[in-house]
């Protein structure tokens, strides 16, 4: 994950090579940003890597998880953006501004791939400046902002939060048992409710039936220490060292590594269970049914979590990499659709405890099912054990392949449709929850498991680009090409591209890597390539802010219309969610029958405006639309009539002017509009 390795690999260097200065293949990014993304093209043609790989599947889902994360980003105003875990509001998000701290990560490590990091940036700003890491669930923030920094090369902006990180981390203090030196954490505020720990603790693990007192059916209760917050907390730790040692602050960047070695060594010490061969959970409290300081009754998938942040000791040993037969047995954590959060061996595997009152659908329960969030982790922990350590576990190049298909095809609901949901039957691959909220869910990785893990591309704090893909060359369904392009590493433009036969690109047969467009190493065999590069100094984007926006707040924009066909709906077109999955309504619509209408943004206030941007649903009406901004009394027209685009945006620059108001007038039906945002002059080219 983080290497700062001896130039003496640097085996596969420019110098090394001898076809230098090669260009790099042109993926049609045009026409395949078309294929994939329709009328919202731009968008992704500016910010995204572009990938085309020998596995339609792995391909299709590539692209669609960059269309879910664009989908989940929300503009909050002056604060910038935030990005969130479900696209409708849910009760137990942060309000008013609907995020979630335990998604977070998650979002930052896949989003430190945009060509663009405003969008992080302004990420990690909320979480730190703006309270949205409120610690409403255990955490790794302070680890994924310095993995953003690994590939921007900046180090910046994890530097200007630092002592904000070692405020959050310090308050974690709060969960540490000294004497034993780990954090302990009720299973629910791990974002893992009805695991062994709290079903046992409940006493649900040892009855028939399941009370209905959340006290009593595993929903709340089972304090334990887990490895998710102590390698959590290992992690942060070791990101605040580093990066305390970035900002030429040396007593505390020692401060922290002791802490980190410290949490390492206990977890090691304490959690590793030699029976199980697998890390493992402790109760912290005892109950009538459970004791503390005894381990908990069978495997977790969250045992895998030490090497998603390579805690266990590199050594050449196997003691713990043995844990990793688990994950492989079909038996054990390894299901046949997908890997299981609980053995199969547990009493209460796949017991359901809960269900939603409303439509008597399962609830989420993580006594088995498999779950995005946790798959994520297992890979990213077995990426970076089959990348950095020696070997000896067991597991192969073959087996990561697999379980990335495996969890590829998770994300299809029907033939040709992707909508990731929160859990599977791992025994069918069929998911389970299937509420409403449900639908495009984003709490887990898939874009880092294909470009970190997959391709190969190993971020590194210092000025040298690594190289290693995780493509096994022959097997079961091979990978006979890939080409990554327009991936931005540390300020340079990177390519990799790896053709089995040398048919495919006509560049030789091989892997090669290319850096702002030549080619710097290859064609050669598959495996480890080291690139120098040139320093580049990287300058940080701030996002423009949406001035039309309201996440709810009494003081802010007011929107209004010509009348409305649900109440919500004149809040939800300046919400700052935006998206063009039909599955969940946002947005405003007429009511039905009128033919003529008008949306109005009231900002309260005179603002200095440059464009606005109209974003309509696809699938439904395309009504001609003619921007108006408020003058004393009345409207004056912006621009042009127009013809809606739909599922797109649609812009209107003008040069800057004043105005307290904004309104779009529309001739047509059945339409939709999702989001209304204004910008200030000079934003014309940085919209998102």
């Amino acid at each position: 994950m983080r290497r700062l390795l001896t130039a003496a690999l640097a085996v596969g260097s420019a110098a090394a090579c001898g076809q230098t200065g090669v260009r790099v293949p042109t993926l049609p990014v045009a026409r395949m940003a078309a294929q994939n993304f329709g009328a919202d093209a731009a968008w992704y043609e500016r910010n995204v890597p572009f990938l085309e790989i020998d596995d339609p599947s792995i391909q299709q889902i590539y692209y669609y998880r960059w269309k879910l994360f664009r989908s989940h980003i929300r503009e909050i105003g002056e604060q910038g953006t935030t990005v969130l875990e479900f696209l409708p509001n849910v009760p137990w998000a942060r309000q008013p501004d609907t995020d979630l701290n335990d998604s977070a990560s998650f979002h930052l490590r896949e989003g430190r791939w945009l060509r663009d990091a405003g969008v992080v940036d302004s990420l990690i700003d909320h979480l730190y400046s703006g309270g949205g890491n409120d610690r409403h669930f255990s955490e790794w923030i302070a680890a994924a902002t310095e993995d953003v920094t690994l590939v921007t090369g900046d180090s910046a902006e994890a530097v200007k939060h630092l002592d904000a990180m070692r405020y959050v981390f310090n308050q974690w203090d709060d969960h540490l048992d000294r004497q034993r030196g780990l954090y302990w954490v009720e299973p629910l505020a791990d974002a893992t409710e009805y695991t062994i720990a709290s079903i046992d603790a409940s006493g649900a693990g040892f009855e028939e039936k399941a009370s209905a007192d959340q006290n009593q059916n595993g929903f709340t209760r089972g304090f334990a220490f887990r490895p998710s917050i102590n390698s959590y907390q290992y992690a942060n730790a070791m990101a605040i060292s580093r990066i305390a040692k970035a900002a030429a602050k040396p007593e505390v960047a020692a401060e922290y590594a002791a802490k980190a070695e410290g949490i390492r060594n206990a977890v090691l010490e304490q959690l590793w269970n030699p029976g199980m061969s697998h890390f493992v959970d402790r109760y912290e409290r005892s109950t009538q049914f459970v004791t503390a300081g005894d381990f908990i009754r069978g495997r977790e998938l969250v045992g895998f979590v030490p090497w998603m942040f390579e805690l266990p000791p590199n050594d050449g040993g196997v003691a713990y990499a043995s844990a990793w037969k688990h994950a492989l047995a079909k038996d054990e954590l390894g299901g046949p659709f997908g890997l299981r959060t609980v053995e199969p061996s547990y009493a209460k595997y796949m017991v359901q405890y809960r269900y939603d009152a409303a439509t008597g659908l399962r609830e989420c329960q993580w006594n088995g099912p498999s779950w995005p969030f946790q798959s994520s982790q297992a890979l990213t922990g077995m990426a970076n054990l089959l990348e950095d350590y020696r070997p000896g576990s067991g597991v192969s190049q073959d087996d990561y392949l697999r379980l990335l298909r495996q969890y590829t095809d998770e994300h299809w609901i029907a033939p040709g449709k992707p909508d990731l949901q929160e859990d599977y039957e791992p025994d069918t691959g069929k998911p389970i929850v299937g509420l409403g909220r449900s639908h495009h869910y984003s709490h887990s990785t898939y874009v880092d498991l294909v470009i970190n893990g997959l391709v190969g591309v190993r971020p590194r704090a210092d000025d040298v680009l690594e190289v290693d893909p995780l493509v096994p060359v022959g097997g079961i369904r091979p990978i006979r090409y890939f080409a990554l392009e327009r991936l931005k590493y540390h300020g340079h433009e990177v390519g990799v591209v790896w053709d089995a036969s040398g048919s495919r690109y006509g560049i030789g047969r091989g892997l090669s890597v290319f850096v702002d467009g030549r080619r710097v190493a290859g064609p050669q065999a598959m495996g480890r390539v080291i690139v120098p590069l040139v320093h580049v100094a990287v300058k940080a984007v701030k996002m423009p802010v949406d001035l039309a926006v309201n996440v709810g707040v009494p003081d802010g924009p007011v929107g209004s219309a010509s009348s409305s066909d649900r109440p919500s709906g004149v809040a939800e077109a300046i919400d700052g969610r935006m998206w063009f999955f039909p599955e969940i309504v946002n947005g405003w619509s007429p009511a039905a029958g009128e033919s003529t209408s008008w949306y109005a943004v009231d900002f309260g206030k005179v603002k200095t405006l440059g464009l606005v941007e109209l974003y309509f649903a696809e699938g439904l009406g395309a009504p001609v639309y003619q921007v108006q901004r408020k003058m004393g009394d009345g409207w004056v027209d912006v621009g042009e009539a127009r013809t809606a685009v739909l599922g797109g945006v649609n812009r209107v620059s003008f040069g800057a002017v004043e105005t307290d108001g904004i309104r779009v007038k529309m001739t047509g039906a059945g339409f939709r509009l999702i989001e209304l945002k204004a910008f200030r002059a000079g934003d014309e080219d940085r919209g998102h």
